[in-house]
């Protein structure tokens, strides 16, 4: 029954993530608060989830034209640079400190779209 949900855990954050909108921080609830992962193994999950996510999701976007280039290139170059130092100040950190940033962070967003106005 373990993978049934897995699978439909996957196959959920897998349709958001062609979306755009999110699916690695949702396999990331899954993983911590129902499958018992550990918060930094969970990340390592996610970040290899979103290579083949993103190969899937990304000729389609390229087709019907949602990539601004122009826009993209200095976002991409930051998000490496980023990426890079958060990895690296993530292995040094506590586990629990991270598990509650991220609950924090979780929180945050989820009140700024309750409470927006679209």
């Amino acid at each position: 029954m373990g993978w049934l949900m897995a699978l439909a855990v996957g196959a959920a954050t897998g349709v958001l993530s062609a979306f755009g909108v999110g699916g690695g921080s949702l396999l990331l609830v899954y993983l911590t608060a129902f499958a018992g992962v550990e918060q930094t193994t969970a990340q390592g999950i996610n970040l290899l989830y979103f290579l083949p996510a993103a190969a899937m999701a990304l000729p389609a976007h390229w087709k019907n034209g949602y990539l601004d280039w122009k826009a993209a290139r200095p976002a991409i170059a930051a998000g490496l640079l980023s990426a890079a130092l958060g990895a690296w100040v993530a292995t040094g950190v506590d586990v629990a400190l991270l598990r509650k940033g991220f609950g924090v962070f979780l929180l945050a967003v989820g009140c700024k779209e309750l409470f927006s106005r679209s």
